[in-house]
């Protein structure tokens, strides 16, 4: 008997946790993954089939799906895309800038077949995501991959419906505790990735309650390692904010 691509409202996941599990290395305690390019390689036809899943659904049954369904659908084919863009190149690419061009950046190549359109890693992120007012998720930046060092981890399983709250809060907390990438430094500045220098507009027009990033980082003040004393001068404005530089070389374990 054939099997639809999707099930009870969303797509199967098996296929790619497979691929996440055997291709993607935890590091940190989950802080930090690096991808087996060579195996996601020898593994494509797994890959493409997972990715012929996800492109067999139309629009009409995405908008079927539930708000948390619709999201874990798109966070995942972001990531896997992504994974299918890299391996076009793969190995002799250093970072995922490598594959675009002058006139088009690699997030910009509509590549990617989904919900009847061909479209482009940004369309997914930017139009989508970010654009349509219906999911309104801060935290969505911890969870899409980039396939590059500075990004947050490429999660080791698949996002699901029913489980993305308490994924998105996980892999939140994850990348925020990583002090190669966020920290407070002599409890007078705190040094953050860029991410929230590119998308502090999504920590501050009141997604989730939030109206300033500020708000946003107390609410993770256990994962920044913040003592009370480093709380209450962020609260009162006297702590500065920075920026790390982002490091875009590729996450694939060499570097």
């Amino acid at each position: 008997m054939h099997l639809p691509a999707y099930a009870e409202g969303s797509v199967s996941q098996g296929l790619w946790n497979e691929l996440l599990t055997a291709h993607v290395t935890t590091k940190d305690g989950g802080k930090s993954t690096y991808v087996d390019y060579s195996g996601m390689q020898q593994d494509q036809d797994k890959l493409h089939q997972y990715l012929n899943q996800l492109s067999a659904v139309s629009r009409a049954e995405f908008d079927a799906f539930s708000r948390d369904e619709q999201l874990a659908f798109l966070i995942n084919a972001y990531n896997a895309f992504t994974i299918e863009l890299i391996l076009t190149e793969w190995p002799d690419v250093d970072s995922i800038r490598d594959i675009g061009s002058f006139w088009q950046s690699p997030w910009k190549r509509e590549f990617i077949p989904l919900l009847g359109e061909d479209v482009s890693l940004d369309q997914i992120e930017h139009e989508w995501i970010r654009g349509w007012d219906r999911y309104q998720e801060p935290r969505i930046h911890f969870a899409v991959n980039c396939a590059s060092i500075g990004c947050p981890a490429l999660r080791t399983e698949a996002y699901t419906g029913e489980q993305l709250a308490s994924q998105l809060e996980e892999q939140t907390a994850l990348f925020l505790s990583d002090q190669s990438r966020n920290r407070l430094e002599n409890q007078q500045t705190l040094l953050l990735s860029e991410i929230f220098d590119w998308y502090r507009e999504d920590f501050e027009d009141g997604n989730m309650g939030y109206q300033r990033l500020e708000d946003f980082l107390l609410n993770y003040r256990n994962a920044l390692n913040m003592n009370e004393a480093a709380v209450q001068r962020l609260l009162a404005g006297e702590i500065e904010i920075d920026f790390l530089d982002y490091d875009w070389r590729l996450n694939d374990g060499d570097q």
